[in-house]
């Protein structure tokens, strides 16, 4: 499964996220408004709600929450601040980028597998730092992304969307494993990414733990149940116990 990447549009860099996000919100505000006039707002006097105007378009808007870690990089390769990791996302909500004279942030794409290529833009980002150094140096981020689809004409949208439901449904997958008995399955089977980089073997543990325990911010748990200390040590093909005491967490928070 690749990971969730944004795709920069002018320059073509691509921005790995390091795990894949629990949940995605969209939100969508169609194009209404109050009516009014050029002297303040029509009175809806008589009325059981205000007049509304109609305008058309309308906006998208996407949240994503993320997390980095700078145990789940490789220990050669490992940062010893986690704002290594996410400055790349940072610099996405910055006036990097010029259009008409006027100063605005880059055009990205959201992509994820093909099930997901939006066009946006970075509209807000926050970002929760913990797991302190001595050194005051963050070790583990909680970032959140908010961000506003661009401008497409509505049958453009509609395709889209279409075409991403049409992609979800054929690679829908549960998550919950049954054995051939029907009872839930006590051990996980590693399997690793057919594009893996040289320097790791391919496992994704987050989805180690989204396959046995139903959520990717429980993989500490996978990993301490095995007595696993570096989660990129692990091999395709490689069977992992399941801690029966959090096969019931599918719901639970990190």
């Amino acid at each position: 499964m690749e990971r969730v990447a944004f795709l920069v549009d002018k320059t073509g860099e691509r921005i790995d996220c390091m795990l894949n996000p629990e949940s995605v919100t969209m939100t969508r505000l169609a194009g209404v408004r109050t009516r009014g006039t050029t002297s303040g707002q029509l009175t809806g006097t008589g009325l059981a709600d205000d007049p509304l105007q109609f305008t058309g378009g309308g906006r998208t808007e996407l949240t994503l929450d993320l997390l980095f870690d700078v145990d789940f990089v490789d220990e050669q390769n490992r940062p010893t601040d986690v704002r290594a990791l996410t400055n790349k996302l940072r610099m996405l909500a910055e006036n990097s980028d010029e259009e008409l004279g006027n100063c605005r942030p880059p055009l990205v794409r959201l992509v994820w597998c093909k099930s997901w290529n939006i066009p946006c833009i970075i509209t807000a980002l926050a970002e929760r730092f913990d797991a302190f150094g001595i050194d005051g140096r963050p070790r583990r981020s909680w970032l959140r992304m908010k961000m506003v689809r661009m401008a497409q004409s509505a049958a453009e949208a509609a395709l889209s969307y279409e075409d991403e439901l049409a992609r979800a449904s054929a690679d829908a997958v549960g998550v919950q494993q049954e054995s051939a008995t029907g009872g839930v399955q006590d051990a996980v089977q590693a399997v690793g990414e057919g594009d893996a980089d040289p320097e790791y073997t391919g496992v994704r543990f987050d989805l180690l733990a989204t396959d046995a325990l139903g959520n990717p911010f429980l993989w500490r748990r996978l990993a301490q149940h095995n007595d696993i200390d570096n989660p990129f040590s692990i091999r395709p093909g490689e069977v992992l116990s399941i801690p029966t005491e959090l096969t019931g967490a599918q719901g639970a928070g990190p």
